[in-house]
């Protein structure tokens, strides 16, 4: 007999008079009519038709436009319906497998009532036990029959490229899961994609299981047996740890992001050192826990660079020669702008202080010098600092922006002077746009917004 999630005694209370008729069904008598029209009589004619395929009777390219909007799954079903139809499959060039549209609506209910549950918005009636068990039930029956739907969609490939249909062209790849032993068929997907396919764009990412935080390993020859010879220019991976991409040639955009933490600090240096030929490296949620990320980096390619919410650890930015975007987000990054000299788009979201968060720093005369000095190519200036105190002096003799065309600060707390900007200003003579956006802090949002320079502000 299995568990109930409440843990109640009582008996339902049976459903009143009003409850009963609502759920009665109503029937409504369509109108008869002595003599039918001639148009009526023709639709039935069509509707009992036998053997009349609308759909089939369309051009290859106008089914392909309907395929193109289904999910994958689907797609591969309808290859048993015909020899034209698994043809059309073929020529399909993108391949979406996700674990979250196999999960069922009562997955996702379970998730949300565990976490009212934790909240004690149902008080003590909830079995948590129950619920979990569920939860990884249902997690352990969508990986399997993932598993089996990628084994079988391989097996029946290979066949065909056997035959007479030729290899399968596929230019991107989406893979979603849950990091468990069911998902080592995705490591022969993904070798099938990237050597016999030649897959462009790749995108794996792995998912813990609830309340475990697990991680997609991958084989020990990488994600491939020829890594030379692939086409592969763009690669996502969530949650797995960093495979060898020394030899991927062709690769020229990264993202890495919410890789476990065991990860070395080594492997991220690695990306930068190398891969001489990346231009796009973007960094999400990557714990830094092993000391310092060093990056050195005279032959790297790299021209756009985002760090974004990489809370744990630093970053130490020594030389990028050809870096023109940078974006650093809640991400402690130390770096000279003197080190980049063909840097023209900067973002930078910095907070100190009481943030909304509730993290301290007692130190609130931080030199602007350290964010934005030595920047003299720079066209494009975005800012983002935040907290409750105004955290950096009002003065720097050395900040010059002789190119700065677009300026915008974002966010300015309303508990701060919002006069600071006319430091950005005057060192600006040739700015052409300037957008400054103030919100109010959550806790006194009726502040009024000082406008006054302060006293001791020096503007040079």
């Amino acid at each position: 007999m299995r568990t109930p999630l409440f843990s109640r005694n009582h008996k339902p209370r049976p459903p009143d008079a009003c409850a009963t008729d609502a759920l009665l069904p109503i029937h409504r008598s369509r109108p008869r009519f002595a003599i039918a029209g001639k148009g009526s009589s023709q639709r039935r004619q069509l509707r009992s038709s036998r053997g009349d395929d609308r759909l089939s009777a369309l051009p290859d390219d106008l089914l392909l436009l309907i395929l193109r909007r289904l999910d994958t799954r689907t797609v591969l079903a309808t290859a048993g319906l015909s020899k034209r139809w698994a043809s059309l499959t073929r020529g399909l060039d993108t391949l979406s497998f996700r674990v979250s549209d196999i999960l069922p609506p009562r997955y996702h209910r379970g998730i949300h009532l565990h976490n009212e549950a934790s909240r004690f918005a149902y008080g003590f009636l909830v079995n948590f036990k129950v619920v979990c068990a569920s939860i990884m039930r249902y997690e352990r029956r969508a990986m399997r029959a993932m598993a089996a739907s990628i084994n079988n969609f391989l097996d029946a490939d290979d066949d065909n490229d056997h035959g007479s249909r030729g290899l399968r062209c596929v230019r991107t790849l989406k893979l979603e899961f849950f990091a468990t032993q069911c998902s080592s068929c995705m490591n022969r997907l993904i070798a099938k994609a990237v050597d016999a396919c030649g897959v462009e764009d790749l995108e794996v990412s792995a998912k813990g299981t609830y309340r475990r935080q697990d991680a997609h390993r991958f084989p020990p020859h990488g994600l491939c047996k020829d890594p030379q010879m692939s086409r592969l220019r763009s690669l996502k991976l969530a949650a797995c740890y960093i495979p060898q991409l020394q030899r991927f040639h062709a690769l020229t955009t990264l993202v890495l992001q919410d890789l476990p933490e065991s990860t070395p600090n080594a492997a991220y240096e690695a990306v930068f050192t190398l891969c001489p030929q990346l231009q796009s490296l973007h960094l999400k949620s990557c714990s830094f826990n092993h000391g310092v990320v060093a990056v050195h980096a005279p032959v790297s390619e790299i021209k756009q660079l985002i760090m974004e919410d990489c809370w744990y650890g630093l970053i130490k930015l020594y030389t990028l020669p050809m870096l023109e975007s940078m974006a650093v987000m809640d991400t402690d990054v130390r770096y000279k702008l003197s080190s980049f000299p063909c840097l023209k788009y900067l973002n930078l979201t910095i907070s100190h202080g009481i943030t909304k968060r509730r993290m301290f720093s007692f130190r609130l005369d931080y030199d602007l010098k350290q964010y934005l000095g030595g920047t003299p190519c720079i066209t494009d200036l975005i800012i983002h600092f935040t907290g409750y105190d105004r955290w950096f002096k009002l003065c720097s003799s050395t900040l010059l922006f002789p190119k700065l065309r677009r300026l915008l600060i974002a966010d300015v707390p309303s508990s701060w002077d919002v006069s600071w900007p006319c430091l950005l200003i005057e060192v600006a003579p040739f700015l052409e746009i300037l957008h400054v956006h103030i919100t109010p802090w959550e806790e006194d949002p009726c502040n009024d917004i000082s406008g006054s320079p302060p006293s001791s502000a020096t503007i040079s």
